[in-house]
């Protein structure tokens, strides 16, 4: 199968841009594909660790590391994103990586195809 690298930018609250991209990730993960997520902007929140799940309120942190876990997902935030945001490396939850958006760049030159999601 290929490779997919997605990268999103979501804005702020009331973006469905990241609830998407974790739904396609999953669901090219389920088809055998591996993916590539970028997060950054605000979708960089999805990398925090001790995030909690509150009724009617998405929560992505258990689903993307269900996939991290599987192998097939690699999630990458945007280093100064996070830091805007005040959270730093030691904030970032397991199996997720930080890196300049150079990252991105060259995981877009190695895919199969490339979605660039929000921007908003």
């Amino acid at each position: 199968m290929g490779k997919l690298t997605i990268g999103c930018f979501s804005s702020l609250v009331g973006s469905l841009s990241l609830d998407f991209s974790v739904k396609l990730s999953e669901a090219a993960i389920q088809k055998g594909h591996t993916v590539d997520l970028w997060v950054s902007g605000n979708a960089t929140m999805v990398s925090k660790k001790g995030q909690k799940a509150f009724k009617d309120y998405s929560f992505l942190a258990k689903k993307i590391q269900e996939l991290v876990a599987a192998g097939n997902l690699k999630v990458t935030a945007c280093e100064a994103c996070a830091e805007a945001r005040g959270y730093h490396k030691e904030d970032t939850m397991e199996g997720v990586k930080r890196f300049s958006m150079d990252w991105y760049l060259a995981s877009s030159f190695t895919a199969d195809r490339l979605l660039h999601i929000g921007g908003d």
